[in-house]
């Protein structure tokens, strides 16, 4: 398998050299692409002989006096022959430019072409790695499914002990290998997931809707896809990508919501509703702009259909997973849900606390499940919650299959 190692400009750029060696001796082929900070550290020369491989340093080499046409595309030639991309060390700068989407070197570029998995093991001063902003940069990272390795903590070159230390070679390996080798635990598994809000006309220019940003549901799918299921995503109006290998179905209303989750459901084994259905919709949508001519109006409403409940009452022997956006009384509204529901796991939480719910790339979640183990998740990144959640699922399942071997 070939890994691209990305070095950036940090004193611990010459321990790269060193997993260079490593990475080799677990068979991966090395192809190391080095900023224009790390050549102030060590030579590519070093990283040629150790690794056999051309050492990229330049978007666009040159050659004669002229730019290299082939240099100008090389970044998506190495994107797509990678099986993983390494940065060690990386940098806050490196870290802060993944973050905001920045390709400015071959490296940044090399991050955004490729759909590989990315491990990031920073390396840093102690302040600069606990400043506000590499730490949000980092969990913007960590929520888009970036393996951070953190940095260890000790005696660092500019004289401060704390943590920024780059991570051992043995703890940097084994994020290499787990992102490579992840459980694939619900191959041959479909899996159903509903995500974002939806909207409901009241004119032609106005709806209802919430503030769901789909990040959680989005991050379900990824989730289950990487863990070799076939994910069908039906998702409502959000800025986001499908995640790779996911089929996407859009919708906008809760109706058209519905319509999708009845089309596909009876062909998945598993159904995750994580979107913010709108419970309510405009009884009688205006078919022109309301206009203002006087000071207040009524609007009458109508509920929603309830998807999940619709659905649940004739699951089978399907797995169904509920989510619950609460403000109080989390645990209770919960349990009540899981019933009336139908469902066999409920994810809560309280969308008024820091970090969790609507517009935040971390969550604070309660898993409650019909056997009454209900397991409190600290706040986390969605992408971390999103494989708690299916840890449960596959745990809850395996439990209730060997229950009814046992009952037979």
């Amino acid at each position: 398998m070939r890994i691209t190692l990305g070095v950036t400009g940090g004193v611990a750029a010459y321990k790269a050299a060193e997993l260079v060696r490593r990475l080799q001796q677990d068979a991966f082929t090395v192809q190391v692409v080095m900023t224009r900070g790390a050549r102030e550290f060590i030579t590519p020369l070093t990283f040629a002989a150790l690794s056999g491989q051309e050492v990229i340093t330049d978007l666009f080499a040159e050659s004669s006096g002229e730019a290299n046409l082939e240099s100008a595309i090389e970044h998506i030639a190495v994107a797509q022959r990678t099986d993983l991309l390494l940065v060690a060390p990386a940098t806050a700068d490196v870290i802060a430019k993944f973050a905001r989407g920045i390709a400015d070197d071959f490296l940044t570029t090399l991050y955004l072409a490729s759909t590989a998995p990315v491990v990031v093991a920073p390396a840093m001063n102690v302040n600069m790695w606990n400043h506000p902003a590499t730490q949000e940069n980092v969990e913007i990272l960590r929520s888009r499914g970036v393996k951070i390795v953190d940095p260890d903590e000790g005696y660092l070159a500019c004289g401060m002990i704390g943590a920024g230390r780059l991570a051992g070679q043995a703890a940097i390996v084994a994020a290499v290998h787990g992102s490579l080798h992840a459980v694939r635990d619900l191959s041959g598994e479909s899996i159903l997931v509903t995500a974002g809000p939806t909207r409901e006309n009241v004119d032609p220019v106005r709806y209802l809707t919430n503030r769901s940003s789909g990040k959680m549901g989005y991050a379900v799918a990824e989730a289950a896809a990487r863990r070799g299921a076939h994910v069908i995503l039906v998702s409502g109006p959000t800025s986001l990508e499908a995640p790779a290998g996911v089929e996407r179905i859009d919708v906008r209303t809760a109706d058209e919501m519905q319509r999708a989750v009845l089309d596909k459901v009876s062909n998945c084994s598993i159904a995750i509703f994580a979107a913010a259905v709108s419970d309510y919709r405009p009884a009688e949508p205006n078919g022109q702009k309301i206009k203002r001519n006087k000071e207040s109006f009524t609007l009458s409403l109508e509920s929603t259909p309830d998807i999940l409940a619709s659905v649940a009452s004739n699951k089978g022997e399907r797995f169904f997973v509920g989510f619950a956006a609460e403000t109080d009384h989390v645990a209770e509204n919960a349990r009540k849900k899981l019933a009336s529901k139908n469902a066999d796991l409920i994810v809560a939480n309280d969308v008024t606390a820091e970090g969790a719910g609507f517009d935040h790339d971390t969550n604070i979640v309660t898993l409650f499940a019909r056997d009454g183990g209900d397991l409190a998740l600290p706040r986390m990144s969605k992408s971390e919650v999103a494989q708690r959640i299916l840890d449960e699922v596959v745990r809850l399942r395996s439990s209730s299959r060997t229950a009814q071997r046992s009952a037979v």
